[in-house]
């Protein structure tokens, strides 16, 4: 009778500590709901890797204009480019994909548009990375190697890229204590 009582009172405990039955949300939940914090906001940035770049010269902005279930849209501005998106989707088992959606002027798709990569595992509340997914390789074979990754904090918000195998990191980070006047809406938006 006492082993019994021991054993059921082990199993209890043993039930309730597993992560599946704890309310602990899992690291990209907590990363979501700290860019969700953002939601209709905008943001001045600096490119910080490389120093410079003519193709980012300019006044940068993100903003984080859209937020429904499961995905999330972060206009890039470049000076007076709104061709870039990056939109970010969650699935049902908490894992963020980040896809790339570029558009001319006229709101067509660019040729090169869509690409990213999908988490392996849940991240941390404050980093999520996205390895070029298959559809990326079939896109842009040079990218197959990239990982991109995205950070999150009380205080930045810095999108990143390196190509596996190569020296370059592309790092631009945006300051999320100076709020700054909503930009119009990129190339090709339909709210």
């Amino acid at each position: 009778m006492r082993s019994s009582l021991l054993l059921a009172l082990v199993l209890f405990l043993g039930i309730f500590q597993n992560p599946a039955f704890s309310q602990e949300k899992a690291p990209s939940q907590k990363f979501w709901e700290n860019l969700r914090n953002h939601c209709g906001k905008a943001y001045a940035g600096e490119l910080i890797s490389p120093e410079s770049d003519p193709r980012f010269s300019g006044r940068l902005v993100m903003h984080v204009r859209a937020c429904e279930e499961g995905r999330i849209r972060i206009p890039f501005f470049v000076g007076e480019d709104r061709s870039r998106t990056w939109v970010l989707t969650m699935d049902e088992e908490g894992l963020i994909q980040l896809k790339h959606d570029h558009r001319h002027e006229d709101g067509s798709e660019d040729q090169v548009t869509q690409y990213g990569g999908k988490a392996s595992n849940t991240g941390s509340a404050t980093t999520q990375f996205f390895p070029a997914d298959q559809f990326t390789a079939n896109l842009l074979p040079a990218a197959v190697g990239n990982v991109w990754w995205i950070t999150v904090d009380d205080t930045s918000f810095s999108y990143n890229l390196r190509r596996l195998g190569s020296p370059t990191l592309f790092t631009v980070k945006f300051d999320l204590t100076q709020p700054i006047e909503v930009p119009e809406a990129p190339w090709g938006w339909v709210d």
